[in-house]
């Protein structure tokens, strides 16, 4: 059963040790570096953290950080030997809740690496829509990326279905 709660110290220490993504995956453990995006946003005082554990076992974690007075950005790292086996979608649908109920949210959006199909395909399912594209820099790479977000009024419409 999977359970989401708030992010503690002690599992941002765990994250540290988590072992290395495969090579297709490599560039995703920016997340997870001293200075990676999980060290960047996880003392803000407007950004929520989720550790997602899965038989009390830490697999991964999720953020939504505020980005205007009721929307949020949503990030999600798992655990490089949990990844590919569907929890990703659980873990990202728990998060929403949390969003958009305890919270209060009206708007989601987040960042996904163009070439990342299946993660687009897992948000698209979600309910989140495609509303243009970016380029950041990434471990020093210019980086492609799709710009997806999730209305409220969506959501709660995908809830029923």
């Amino acid at each position: 059963m999977m359970q989401l709660r708030n992010l503690t110290p002690d599992d941002v220490a765990a994250i540290g040790n988590w072992p290395p993504y495969p090579s297709d995956f490599r560039d995703l453990d920016y997340a997870l570096r001293s200075g990676g995006w999980l060290d960047d946003y996880r003392n803000r005082p407007d950004t929520r953290c989720f550790a997602a554990e899965q038989a009390g076992e830490l697999v991964a974690f999720t953020l939504l950080s505020k980005t205007g007075e009721a929307e949020a950005e949503f990030r999600i790292a798992l655990r490089a030997d949990k990844t590919g086996q569907g929890l990703g979608g659980a873990i990202t649908a728990m998060t929403l809740a949390k969003g958009f109920g305890e919270a209060g949210l009206s708007r989601i959006h987040l960042i996904v690496r163009k070439n990342n199909p299946r993660a687009v395909r897992l948000y698209a399912r979600l309910g989140f829509a495609e509303r243009g594209e970016c380029y950041k820099s990434v471990n020093g790479k210019r980086t492609h990326f799709l710009i997806m977000e999730l209305p409220k009024e969506s959501y709660l419409k995908g809830e029923g279905e």
